[in-house]
């Protein structure tokens, strides 16, 4: 009954796929495979810019396929130690979607009885960030562009 209500709160927000983060010890390999091999683009719009100094400060290359981008991140089992948060999003890489209301999503998973860490801006500059694991323990990321 709980998701049920919860599925209804999704109807009043916005999310839509937005990247792929993976997880390596190989960025500039993984870099060039993805762009040789599978024929993505070097990304150069849209960037976020990364926070270097609030917990997480490893290499991302950036890729396309001209609509979703994937961030090949150098891997960091230790992250979420460094900005005290408990779900790491570059331990073995996550899924993220965009949303118009962060408030909103954070609510929704409230009511669906789903815990998250909120990063806030500890990761990116300009967005606010969750985390979360589905059934599975695969990690999910929201995330917002902050006005401003």
């Amino acid at each position: 009954m709980l998701l049920a209500k919860a599925a209804v709160s999704l109807q009043c927000m916005k999310l839509t796929l937005h990247h792929i983060n993976l997880s390596t010890d190989k960025v500039g390999e993984m870099d060039r495979f993805y762009r040789d091999v599978l024929g993505l683009q070097r990304e150069d719009q849209g960037l976020p810019a990364l926070e270097k100094g609030q917990g997480y400060a490893g290499d991302v290359a950036f890729v396309t396929d001209g609509a979703i981008q994937h961030h090949i991140a150098e891997r960091d089992v230790l992250a979420g130690f460094k900005t005290g948060e408990i779900v790491n999003a570059v331990a073995r890489g996550h899924i993220a979607y965009r949303t118009d209301d962060l408030d909103a999503f954070k609510a929704h998973l409230e009511a669906a009885g789903v815990p998250y860490s909120d990063w806030g801006h500890k990761a990116v500059a300009g967005w606010k960030q969750i985390f979360f694991y589905d059934p599975d323990g695969n990690v999910i990321e929201v995330h917002e562009v902050a006005e401003g």
